[in-house]
């Protein structure tokens, strides 16, 4: 998980109070604060006085140069660098991240941070949000705890499969190659959805489309970015979905497009515990779900006896978002 720290400095009461609610990892204060902040609750401080003290175990560095990147990179190997950027942005920091571990990334705004935690692929360790909007904070708490989460993925029993005529179904196709055990999680009730299995796996008829998932139907609900749903009739180019792989660990994906298509359609049913799972999808040997240990299991070859990775939730859903009421979809 990306660290993510808000700077309060000079001291402001509304963005501690806004990362304590958030569940930032840290605050930066000025000396003489840090009694202040635990006043307000429980989190770490970074200050002259802090949990971490500024000088001594991390340290803000600006890059303007070449030069400035190799002290840097001779600072990171005692300290926590806060790395500022002037003129150029991305370029030092993928000479720094390919060089250093540990890096925590100065942003201003939640688009910045995704870009910094996703640089040369591993990213910096973190960011320091450093903004005068506590809604741009708290946009960017929200986005860095949400960054590559795992979720905690259970096995369910086949009970139904049948076809049930045309439909639309639509296929993902994202700016990212899945591999073995990765797909998209969809379903027909927002809180209860099938790992739906890339289309990575060898067939003697098609060739492999490794960034595809063919999800399921138009109304089907997928879980995007930050822990909301979308209908997959809703998702479109520059659009976030969330891969996830058979341990339920999360990578966002960038969509680069949709297709939609009549095709025929079949229903899959399952049960974990008391709990039911259900998916309209396309009725092809291609589609797969995902089996324990991330075995591609075809959607025609599901019986009885088939055991499937599901995603539970015990919330409702309203507008995407999870609310804490009673909802019952069928």
């Amino acid at each position: 998980m990306k660290k993510i720290w808000v700077d309060a400095i000079p001291w402001n009461k509304e963005k501690v109070t806004a990362a304590l609610e958030g569940g930032a990892d840290a605050v930066l204060v000025p000396e003489g604060y840090s009694s202040k902040v635990k006043e307000l609750g429980v989190i770490r401080t970074i200050s002259g006085d802090g949990d971490l003290k500024i000088g001594r175990d991390v340290v803000r560095f600006t890059i303007r140069n070449k030069k400035d990147e190799e002290e840097a990179v001779r600072l990171s190997g005692s300290k926590i660098l806060i790395i500022r950027t002037t003129d150029w942005t991305i370029i030092p920091l993928e000479n720094l991240i390919a060089q250093t571990q540990g890096l925590m990334a100065e942003v201003r705004s939640s688009g910045e941070a995704k870009t910094a935690v996703r640089i040369l692929e591993k990213g910096v360790e973190g960011v320091v949000i450093k903004s005068n909007s506590l809604g741009e904070i708290r946009k960017t708490i929200e986005l860095m705890k949400s960054s590559n989460e795992t979720l905690k993925l259970q096995v369910a029993r086949i009970t139904e499969v049948r076809p049930v005529g045309m439909g639309d179904r639509v296929c993902i196709d994202t700016c990212t190659n899945m591999g073995h055990g990765q797909g998209i999680l969809a379903g027909n009730a927002g809180g209860a959805m099938f790992l739906v299995h890339s289309e990575s796996v060898k067939t003697p008829y098609v060739a492999q489309r490794p960034f595809r998932v063919n999800a399921g139907a138009v109304h089907a609900y997928t879980l995007a970015g930050g822990g909301k749903t979308k209908y997959l009739s809703e998702i479109k180019s520059g659009d976030e979905v969330l891969v996830v792989d058979h341990r339920g660990r999360t990578v966002p994906a960038v969509v680069g497009r949709t297709k939609t298509e009549k095709r025929p359609m079949m229903l899959v049913r399952a049960k974990c515990g008391r709990k039911e799972i259900s998916l309209v999808m396309q009725n092809a040997e291609t589609i797969r779900l995902t089996a324990k240990g991330g075995k591609p299991v075809s959607i025609v070859s599901l019986d009885k006896k088939s055991e499937v990775l599901v995603y539970l939730e015990n919330e409702g859903r309203h507008f995407g978002m999870k609310v804490d009421e009673t909802i019952t979809e069928k």
